[in-house]
C-alpha cells in the first residue's frame, strides 16, 4: 500500500527524528532500548496500528489460536503493528505469522516482549522488532484485548495513525499530528548533515 510520508520517513534515520521531535517541543517519543530488530540493519517505517493483550490461561490452545489468527486477520495492510503484550513471558511473534503479515502487506512489527522462529523470520525478510526470542508460544497462555487502542510502551503513549521509525538506534515514534511537519523538518536536518559529511 502506497505510503508517500512514510517512504519519506523510512529514508531518514531515528537519531535525526528524535531531535527534531524533542526540538518541537515533544521529548517522550523513544520506545524502551531493549526492543530491538532481529536483522542486523533493519529498518522499519510507516504507520501504526495498535493491538494489546493479556495473559489468560482459561483458555484453551485452539480459543487461543482463533483470537489470534482474527488479530492477523485485523491487522490493515501498509501498517506497522505496535504491539503491548503486558508480558514478557511468552513469543508474540513466530514463522507463520509474519508469514501471514508479509503477504497482506503489513510494513512490520513492533513489540514490547518476544519473538521466536527466529531464523524463519529472517529468511522471510519480515521487519520484527522485539525485546527477546524465546521458544514459549501464546497457545493457552495469551489474548489480544484490544485493536486500534492508544497503548503505552516504556515512557510513550503509541496511539493508531502515529508514525513509526525504527532502525539500529532504536524505534521512534511520531504522533500522527506532528508527522508532516516532522518529516519535513528530519529531511532538512538529513540533508544539513548529508552536506557537512561531503
Amino acid at each position: 500500500m502506497s505510503d508517500p510520508l512514510a517512504d519519506r520517513l523510512g529514508r531518514c534515520y531515528s537519531s535525526a527524528v528524535h531531535d527534531v521531535l524533542r526540538g518541537m517541543g515533544h521529548e517522550r517519543c523513544v520506545l524502551p532500548p531493549a526492543i530491538r530488530s532481529l536483522a542486523p540493519r533493519g529498518t522499519l517505517a510507516g504507520p501504526v496500528w495498535t493491538v494489546s493483550g493479556r495473559i489468560d490461561r482459561t483458555k484453551s490452545s485452539h480459543e487461543t489460536l482463533l483470537e489470534w489468527t482474527g488479530l492477523l486477520s485485523k491487522a490493515p495492510a501498509g501498517t506497522v503493528i505496535v504491539c503491548q503484550p503486558n508480558t514478557h513471558e511468552i513469543a508474540l511473534m513466530g514463522e507463520l505469522s509474519a508469514a501471514a503479515l508479509k503477504l497482506k502487506g503489513v510494513r512490520g512489527y513492533i513489540v514490547d516482549g518476544g519473538t521466536r522462529d527466529v531464523d524463519m523470520i529472517l529468511e522471510l525478510g519480515f521487519p520484527v522488532f522485539c525485546s527477546f526470542a524465546t521458544p514459549a508460544d501464546i497457545g493457552a497462555r495469551w489474548v489480544p484485548d484490544s485493536f486500534g487502542a492508544p497503548v503505552t510502551i516504556g515512557a510513550v503513549t503509541v496511539s493508531t495513525g502515529d508514525y513509526a521509525l525504527a532502525d539500529a538506534d532504536g524505534v521512534v515514534i511520531i504522533p500522527k499530528a506532528m508527522a508532516e511537519e516532522a518529516v519535513t523538518k528530519t529531511e532538512q536536518v538529513v540533508g544539513t548533515e548529508n552536506a557537512v559529511r561531503k
